[in-house]
């Protein structure tokens, strides 16, 4: 088997380009102040938030096997389209079947920081529910697709996590919209499709990679932005000026 091919990036260059775009963006709102406090309403410091989102861009690259399927045919080499992105098949060679795999940036990552924003927050009833509300709309809109596996539409995460997480909390809305934007894409997209993944000729059927990691970075982005959005106004110093 070859190892090394099961590490790529999950979208072409150009698309891939436009999510670090954002990240670069966040970045330079955090150094003028523009979201000096939504770090604090998440539960985490700036440094460790940014490099949780670097984290989950480089670890995008990474694929982490965990079982393989076996598969007649296998795509190799191509581009797939779906809902106007294109999502990259590796180019593999002697490739025995399908490898289902765990990618380090849109699963390890996101489902670490979800946890801990769950036991955080003590958001255990809403994050379940926002949680699973995500996760039924992304299944239902989930399809399998020749050669990639399964694949949502972009931004059915993040306006999905949107609408629910501020119907149930805007407090927490920024925390709920991570959890619910992560773990319910990763449940509903991928654990519960794992079935239908046989018989695409997908090469590796990585879970929070090709496919769903776009719409997982978008969730990341939009619980920073609904951070910034919900936090309290900075609190002036009132002193008494002495009058000479």
């Amino acid at each position: 088997m070859e190892f090394e091919r099961l590490h790529y990036l999950p979208l072409p260059f150009a698309f891939f380009s436009i999510l670090v775009g954002m990240f670069v963006v966040l970045v330079a709102l955090l150094q003028i102040g523009a979201l000096r406090y939504a770090y604090m309403r998440l539960g985490v410091s700036s440094t460790t938030a940014l490099l949780l989102l670097a984290g989950s861009l480089l670890g995008s690259y990474f694929n982490i096997p965990v079982a393989e399927l076996p598969e007649r045919q296998i795509v190799s080499g191509q581009e797939i389209a779906f809902y106007g992105m294109r999502y990259v098949v590796p180019v593999v060679a002697a490739w025995p079947g399908t490898i289902i795999a765990v990618n380090v940036g849109g699963a390890l990552i996101p489902a670490s920081m979800s946890l801990y924003l769950l036991f955080r927050h003590h958001l255990w009833v809403r994050g379940i529910v926002t949680v699973a509300c995500v996760a039924a709309v992304c299944h239902f809109l989930a399809r399998p697709t020749p050669g990639l596996g399964i694949a949502v539409p972009v931004f059915v995460p993040a306006m999905t996590t949107a609408v629910v997480a501020l119907l149930l909390s805007r407090q927490r809305a920024a925390a709920l919209a991570y959890i619910g934007g992560s773990l319910g894409t990763l449940i509903g997209a991928d654990l519960l499709n794992l079935g239908n993944i046989q018989g695409m000729g997908a090469p590796i059927a990585s879970i929070g990679g090709a496919g769903t990691f776009d719409g997982i970075f978008l969730t990341a982005i939009l619980a920073v932005l609904f951070a910034s959005l919900t936090a309290p106004p900075p609190r002036r110093d009132h002193v008494s000026a002495s009058s000479a």
